[in-house]
């Protein structure tokens, strides 16, 4: 895997090397100064009630979306306030119930940066892997280290039981570690084999720090997880804010019956 395959062709990346990590200034489709509006609203988010490792580190806000990818342009819709809901094939910690958060604001929801940055992933996916309709959930996590230890990643490495992922860093302040290790699985994982790293050959690692860069992963052929924050010494409140979003052909994630 090379170092950090980025821009100017996030889905040449994608393609090639199963990721690419986006500086902000290189998203095309929606100007980071609006995104950048929308970033208190992280402020407001109410406390993850479903965490099952004891902590209290994260808060957050999910919403679902369709983007119908028919037409010349994605048409997006948001759908229904649903629960979230992941197999614990792919999620040991928390998956096998429904989690159902508090939904994302209707301004933000109404925003023009935020319609513009959902539909633009959906059409930069549909060239790695056309879908006559993306399911999309969006996730504002807030991780902090008021109580010591902030895990972005509890489950540990995992895939998310989709096609594609985006994670995009809104603000990190006054922490140490953070740090994303991508691994590529050789072969490719399966809901099967996700939670089997033994065959896990080849991985990257880097920090992701500008507010908006992003990491874009083809979740059918990496693993992915992120270092637990600790506070940097400063007496200062530690905050890594992330915006997380999770495309699937098909359907939602949801339990079978």
């Amino acid at each position: 895997m090379p170092n950090q395959p980025a821009h100017p062709d996030s889905a040449a990346a994608l393609q090639q090397h199963g990721f690419a990590v986006v500086p902000a200034d290189a998203t095309a489709f929606v100007q980071t100064n609006a995104l950048t509006q929308l970033a208190p609203t992280w402020d407001r988010l109410p406390r993850d009630q479903h965490l099952r490792d004891g902590g209290s580190y994260r808060a957050r806000r999910h919403s679902c979306f369709t983007c119908d990818m028919s037409g010349a342009a994605g048409v997006l819709q948001q759908v229904p306030h649903r629960a979230h809901w992941q197999p614990v094939d792919y999620n040991a910690l928390h998956g096998g119930f429904e989690r159902m958060f508090e939904p994302i604001e209707p301004a933000v929801v109404a925003a023009p940066a935020w319609q513009q940055l959902l539909r633009g992933l959906a059409e930069l996916f549909q060239q790695v892997r056309p879908a006559p309709c993306w399911f999309i959930e969006a996730h504002q996590f807030r991780i902090d280290t008021a109580t010591g230890i902030g895990r972005p990643t509890p489950e540990g490495a995992h895939r998310d039981g989709v096609d594609f992922v985006a994670v995009i860093m809104v603000q990190r302040a006054h922490i140490k570690g953070g740090e994303t290790r991508v691994f590529e699985a050789d072969p490719p994982a399966t809901a099967a084999t996700a939670g089997d790293f033994r065959s896990m050959a080849k991985g990257v690692r880097f920090t992701l720090h500008q507010p908006w860069s992003m990491l874009l992963l083809d979740d059918e052929r990496v693993i992915h997880e992120t270092t637990p924050l600790q506070p940097d010494g400063s007496g200062a409140p530690g905050v890594r804010d992330t915006l997380v979003l999770t495309f699937r052909r098909n359907s939602f994630q949801a339990p079978t019956t």
